[in-house]
């Protein structure tokens, strides 16, 4: 029998610390759950459970690394090491519930005006301000993979038109449209709200610009909650000043924690979260490398298997 050994370095280490030993079979050694790289026994481990931004400090140093279960969706800090030659599976099938009730909390915050009522409320005015329904209204998905499926059911319920920008553009179920970045103007120009949920890749960095937000109807509400590298930061202030734009929803950025300084955190159209959108909690990351561990040590394909010449 083959012994496996197991680090698990993350910064919520003592979240794990009750969860992975019972997740183990006899045959894989638990090397240590830490917060802090210099515990790892970078010589001997072959299994890495790891948040990516400290993985990238260990990888480098690991000769017997086989694979490497990330915590997170995105996995930018490991696409920039030069090692690529373990497996890499991230977290994924874990954040559809958490988005849904994210992105239908300001879908319905706008459409239903509730900025608008407090207002009122706050100045005592009875004059019920004017709001839309969500029925008929069109959503537009750029990046339509498996968090944005958790969105669909939910969508068919309000009544929602939704369409979706993805890198093949194939048809799928549920969109009534696909598109690619070929045809992204067509695609921008239907949309009432944009949402989106696209990896860091080189292909989607700065694909929200104002190139992009030209091409959008009058009253479009975007929505990030994907990475914070998908939009022109100043293009977004500038459609938002002249109109462009009637507000967006940022949960990502380019630089995080987002400088004090930052102009987002003072204007008037935008709303920001604090990249919460969709958590890892330790939970389900748990229960997701329970899953994968016993796939790795029957020889079976792990569960959503990073693709490092894609980036996702």
């Amino acid at each position: 029998m083959n012994t496996h050994k197991l680090a698990v370095l993350s910064n919520e280490a003592q979240e794990y610390a009750p969860l992975i030993p019972a997740l183990l079979p006899d045959n894989v050694v638990l090397d240590c759950i830490t917060t802090e790289p210099g515990d790892v026994d970078k010589d001997s481990v072959t299994i890495l459970l790891a948040d990516p931004d400290l993985a990238a400090m260990v990888i480098p140093q690991m000769p017997a690394l086989k694979w490497c279960q990330s915590v997170w969706a995105g996995n930018r800090p490991l696409l920039a090491l030069d090692r690529q030659d373990y497996l890499l599976t991230a977290a994924k099938g874990i954040f559809g519930v958490q988005m849904r009730e994210y992105v239908f909390t300001w879908l319905l915050h706008y459409s239903r005006s509730v900025d608008d009522y407090a207002q009122a409320q706050r100045n005592a005015v009875w004059s019920p301000p004017r709001y839309a329904r969500l029925q008929g209204k069109t959503l537009g998905i750029t990046g339509a993979g498996s968090i944005a499926d958790a969105l669909l059911p939910v969508a068919e319920v309000f009544g929602l038109n939704v369409i979706g920008l993805s890198r093949s553009g194939k048809p799928k179920a549920g969109y009534t449209a696909m598109y690619t970045q070929a045809s992204v103007h067509e695609f921008a120009g239907r949309c009432d709200f944009v949402l989106n949920l696209m990896p860091d890749t080189p292909d989607t960095r700065g694909l929200l610009n104002a190139d992009f937000v030209s091409a959008l109807p009058g009253e479009c509400v975007l929505i990030n909650a994907g990475r914070g590298s998908a939009i022109v930061e100043e293009d977004v202030l500038s459609a938002l000043d002249n109109g462009q734009l009637k507000a967006a929803v940022l949960d990502v950025f380019n630089e995080e924690p987002l400088p004090a300084s930052h102009p987002f955190w003072q204007h008037p159209k935008i709303k920001i979260t604090q990249h919460t959108a969709a958590e890892s909690r330790p939970a389900d990351v748990a229960a997701l490398f329970a899953d994968n561990l016993q796939r790795y040590l029957s020889r079976q394909p792990l569960m959503h298997q990073f693709d490092f010449t894609r980036g996702y």
